[in-house]
């Protein structure tokens, strides 16, 4: 019971610091993202916004990027 209401106490300050904590991951985290609309077939610019590499970026780059992104999208797949 006394834990209880001390883990109830303690919530408020908790709920407020996670709640401040992901608003900042969110703005800071996905402002370096594409952000824009997607054309039927995506064209090889779009696919390197995405990817955050140069257009003419040589293959090796491209597989880092995309590696990394799907690191990032699926952490238990890689």
């Amino acid at each position: 019971s006394f834990s209880g209401r001390y883990a109830f106490h303690l919530w408020k300050p908790l709920e407020q610091a996670i709640t401040e904590t992901a608003k900042r991951i969110s703005t800071s985290s996905l402002s370096s993202y594409y952000k824009g609309g997607f054309e039927q077939k995506m064209s090889r610019r779009e696919a390197s916004l995405i990817l955050g590499v140069s257009p003419s970026a040589g293959k090796a780059k491209i597989k880092t990027a995309h590696r990394r992104i799907m690191i990032l999208n699926h952490p238990d797949k890689g």
